[in-house]
This record gives C-alpha cells, sequence and structure tokens, in this order.
C-alpha cells in the first residue's frame, strides 16, 4: 500500500520546505523504498512559464517540457531522478482541467462544484503519480503558508485524502521558530498559530520540523508539544546549516526516518546513507576555493540579491567543485557595468572561470558580449548557458568573422547579419503573443563530434539535455561561423540545429556554450560531465 507525505509550511514562506521535502523522501529512499515527490503550487498560472525569475525564482524544466517550480530540482537532484510532468500542479492547472472536463460533459451533467471537484482533482492526479513512478511512497510539498487563503483547497484534498486512508498519510508542518534580537529568546507562538490554522481545516499535523537559526533546546519542544498537540519526540530540530546537502543527515540525526515509518506502522531494512555521508564530508572539508563569476542581471530585487533566479546553475557548480574537491565562491557581476564602464571588463581577470547563464531581452546584453569577449581573448575559463551561448556565437561572428552588426533577431529584428533567429514555427506564435508553454521544451537529443571538449566530456555519442528556448543559430551563418574557428561540436541528429558550440582545446582551455541547459540534469553525487569540465578548466589556470 503506498504512503503519502504531506509537507505544509508555517509562518513564513522560504523556510525550506522544498528542500524538507526533498530530505525526507532522500531518507526514506535510504531505507530502501522507491519514492517520487510532487509539488503544488497556489499560483493561478497554468505552469511557471510565465512567472519573472526575479519575483518567483528559477523556471525548472523537466524531460517532457513541463515549466515549473525549482523545488522540482530540488526533488530531482535529492532523490536522483528525473520526474515526470503529472508530478508538478498549480491551482491554474486544476481549474483548467476540471472545466476542460466539464465542457466535454466528463462530469455527465452533473453541478461542478469547487467543492468536492477540485480537491477530487487533486487526490486524482496524486494517485496517477504515484502509480505511474510505481512508488512505494510519494512525498506532497504544498505551496504557501498555513493560514492563507490560496492553498485552502489543497490542504482540503489533503483532508480527503487522509480521511479515505487514514493509515497511509502523514503530514508534516515545516515551521519557523524566530529568535527577535531585541527579545533574544526563540519564540513558539507563531508556530502554535500555525497549527491551529491547519486545525481549521481539519488538519493535525503528526511531526513538526522546527526550522531556526540555532538548534531547539528541551524547553522549546515541551512548549510546542503541548501547545500543538503532539509528543515531544514529533518535533525536530531543523537549525539553519552550511549546505542544504546537510539537512538529510540533520533529520537522521533526530531519527526522522524511524519517526515516519513508526507512524505509518512500517518495518525497514537500517539506513544506508553512505554515499550521502561521503559526500557531505567532502562539503565540510577544507580545501583551497575557486573563484567563478555569473554575469547576468536578474540579480536585483529591491535591495537585495536574488540568487533563485539561477538556483540550478548554482548547484550544479557546486556538484562540479565537490567533485574536484574545491571550495567553490559564486560572486555576482552586473552585465550593465560593462556598458556603463567599459574599462571595468579587466575585473573578469580576477575570477577564475566566468558564466554567462539563460535569460531574454536587451537588458545588460552588451556588457554580456564584453564579458564573453574578454574571456575568449584572455583564455579565462567561459560556459555558455542557452543565452550565453547565442550571444558567444554573436560575439564571434563580430568580432573574428568581421560581422560587426551580427546580432539576434530577438533584440534587433532588422539585424544585417541574424546569426541568431527564432524558429519559423514560432513566428506564429509569438504573432499572437501566446506566450505560456510555446518553446522548445524538455529533453531532445545531440549528437556529438568525436576530438572535441564536449566528446571529452560526456565520453559518448548521442545524449539527452533539456531546452528552454525559441530562438536558435541561424543555419545561413554556419559555414562563415566554422570556416573562422568555431566548432559546432552538438548537433540534433538530422544536423538542423546547433546544440553545443566551442573553441578547440588548442586555442582555448575551456571556451564552450550550449544551446540547452545542463545545470537541470546535475546532480550531487553526479555532477554534470560540462560543469565538471569547465571547473576542471578553471583549476588549471
Amino acid at each position: 500500500m503506498a504512503k503519502y507525505i504531506f509537507v505544509v509550511g508555517g509562518v513564513m514562506s522560504g523556510v525550506g520546505k522544498g528542500v524538507a521535502t526533498a530530505s525526507i523522501g532522500k531518507i526514506i529512499q535510504a531505507r530502501g523504498f522507491s519514492v517520487t515527490a510532487i509539488k503544488i503550487d497556489p499560483y493561478v498560472n497554468v505552469d511557471a512559464g510565465t512567472m519573472n525569475p526575479t519575483e518567483h525564482g528559477e523556471v525548472f524544466v523537466l524531460d517532457e517540457g513541463m515549466e515549473c517550480d525549482q523545488d522540482m530540482g530540488n526533488y530531482e537532484r535529492f532523490l536522483d531522478m528525473n520526474l515526470p510532468a503529472i508530478n508538478y500542479m498549480t491551482t491554474g492547472s486544476i481549474y483548467e482541467a476540471v472545466i476542460h472536463r466539464e465542457r466535454n460533459m466528463g462530469y455527465e451533467g452533473k453541478c461542478v462544484e469547487v467543492v468536492p471537484h477540485i480537491p477530487l482533482e487533486v487526490i486524482d492526479r496524486i494517485e496517477k503519480a504515484i502509480k505511474k513512478a510505481k512508488a512505494d511512497f510519494i512525498t506532497i510539498e504544498i505551496g504557501g503558508t498555513a493560514g492563507e487563503y490560496q492553498n485552502v483547497l489543497f490542504l482540503e484534498a489533503a483532508r480527503m485524502l487522509k480521511l479515505k486512508k487514514p493509515h497511509d498519510v502523514l503530514f508534516v508542518l515545516v515551521s519557523y521558530l524566530p529568535i527577535p534580537s531585541k527579545i533574544g529568546e526563540m519564540k513558539t507562538k507563531p508556530t502554535q498559530y500555525a497549527v491551529r490554522a491547519l486545525n481549521s481545516v481539519g488538519i493535525q499535523p503528526d511531526i513538526i520540523l522546527a526550522r531556526s537559526s540555532v538548534p531547539l533546546d528541551k524547553k522549546r519542544k515541551e512548549k510546542i508539544a503541548l501547545n500543538c498537540n503532539i509528543h515531544e519526540q514529533d518535533v525536530i530540530s531543523a537549525p539553519d546549516i552550511q549546505t542544504i546537502y546537510e539537512v538529510p543527515i540533520n533529520f537522521e540525526k533526530d531519527k526522522l526516518s524511524d519517526l515516519i515509518l513508526e507512524k505509518l506502522e512500517i518495518k525497514a531494512k537500517k539506513s544506508d546513507m553512505k554515499e550521502w555521508n561521503a559526500l557531505v564530508k567532502t562539503i565540510r572539508a577544507k580545501k583551497s576555493g575557486l573563484k567563478i563569476g555569473i554575469v547576468g542581471k536578474y540579480f536585483g530585487t529591491g535591495d537585495f540579491i536574488l540568487s533563485d533566479a539561477y538556483i540550478s546553475v548554482i548547484e550544479a557548480i557546486k556538484h562540479a567543485a565537490f567533485f574536484h574537491k574545491k571550495e567553490p565562491h559564486v560572486e555576482w557581476i552586473n552585465s550593465e557595468a560593462f556598458e556603463k564602464d567599459p574599462k571595468s571588463i579587466k575585473s573578469l581577470k580576477n575570477y577564475d572561470g566566468i558564466i554567462v547563464p539563460g535569460g531574454f531581452g536587451f537588458r545588460g546584453i552588451e556588457g554580456k558580449i564584453k564579458a564573453i569577449e574578454y574571456c575568449r581573448k584572455n583564455k579565462i575559463p567561459y560556459l555558455g548557458l542557452c543565452y550565453g551561448m547565442q550571444l558567444m556565437v554573436i560575439e564571434f561572428a563580430r568580432h573574428v568573422c568581421g560581422l560587426r552588426d551580427a546580432h539576434t533577431t530577438e533584440i534587433d529584428r532588422e539585424t544585417k547579419y541574424p546569426v541568431i533567429d527564432i524558429m519559423p514555427e514560432q513566428k506564429k506564435v509569438l504573432e499572437d503573443k501566446n506566450y505560456g508553454a510555446t518553446m522548445r521544451l524538455g529533453a531532445y537529443p545531440a549528437a556529438l563530434e568525436m576530438r572535441t571538449q564536449a566528446f571529452a566530456a560526456y565520453k559518448k555519442h548521442l545524449v539527452s539535455e533539456r531546452h528552454r528556448h525559441r530562438w536558435e543559430v541561424n543555419p545561413e551563418y554556419i559555414e562563415i561561423l566554422e570556416k573562422n574557428g568555431l566548432i559546432f561540436s552538438g548537433k540534433s541528429p538530422d544536423g538542423r540545429l546547433m546544440e553545443i558550440a566551442e573553441l578547440p582545446a588548442k586555442l582555448h582551455p575551456f571556451f564552450v556554450g550550449t544551446q540547452f541547459h545542463p545545470e537541470f540534469k546535475s546532480k550531487p553525487l553526479a555532477p554534470h560531465p560540462l560543469f565538471r569540465e569547465f571547473i576542471g578548466a578553471a583549476i588549471k589556470i
């Protein structure tokens, strides 16, 4: 019988529900069970594709092309698996499905209501996801915070499933315990109110993960247990830590997997976390640092830096650095600074490697191109991701091929040399302003050329990588680009689409761009080959 673990947030957003959900899945997996994971977002957006990354964070893409929340990336990285599209849902997608079914007489003329039909659609998707995965356990993260209106219907679905399967459903509350600086004492009252908010919708948490800057003391555990109607052992301390990959280890210090299995009346083998423990040991070990710069524009949100806009890139850098037993130091570089002060480009010499990640739009684009030119001329290891590859091709066309006005038609529709152009089948889509889920999305194959840096990294002829873009390298300019020394080492099997561009190793230690997003496939125990080689080149500089 499948088991369901719902993870809900309390007090405020950003308490780490996604990492907690992924970590719970990991420690259950380590007990010998198969696990899958679902994220439920309370947004009316049908998917995450049209969400602003500076507000919502990175848009993660699955193999099947689903544009989803960044927490899906955490699930894949921790569980070492590729999740299907059905494992992500939003308020918008649920309502869309119910309305579509009603329009097609799927309810056979019945009166369709918010309750129970919306929660029943949620339950149906959860059941389909666990059936598709053939999993023993499914973790379900419900976005938002207890007490909000937006996630009430998802909580109702969880309540109904618990009623249907009382011995197979578990509720975990991830709540925050603040320590006001002027008071100097950890406060449990917000968590008590969060539990009452859940109680008001018919849910009693079985376990509380108490997030705070420091570990909980016994007095706080006793207070939470008494006021939240649970046992003291059901309160798990979850203090701030050095790296998210320590979370499963910390959970097991409090024997969380034992607690979960006991509540679900399951016996299992002892936990096997050898590889994960070795990873954490490597992360904690003292090692020399590596300075990597990310040149982009999605960094600012008010007075703060939103690193979540590129979370998969950051994690992929870490995975590769851990592989080489290095400590990665990532710095954000605003490309617009190079436009305002061209001389500041020389600051890039202070970095061991430079990445230009995905993006869109005209702002900061010339600064990115200047950064790419500097890396090419000064032999600084460079990795361009999606837009970063397209700008790499533009830079090469302008400064090596002599096509001074070369550009992408995304920015300049009238450019004399459109070395980057939109896919023909997408032109009608843009004209109709139908932007959601219309790009080249998800996994596509790429054939690699032997004796190239790409082939040396992957060590195989055919690979599969995830995409999220509309514009491509214009086939009309392939000949002149290759004639001047740029190598397209990865192409679609039919040779029509350019997937990887690079300079030969004899000319540059590492100058590689990918039309796809390799960061989406990187795992802590299996770094992506291109990031691994990029970091390797950065170490040698």
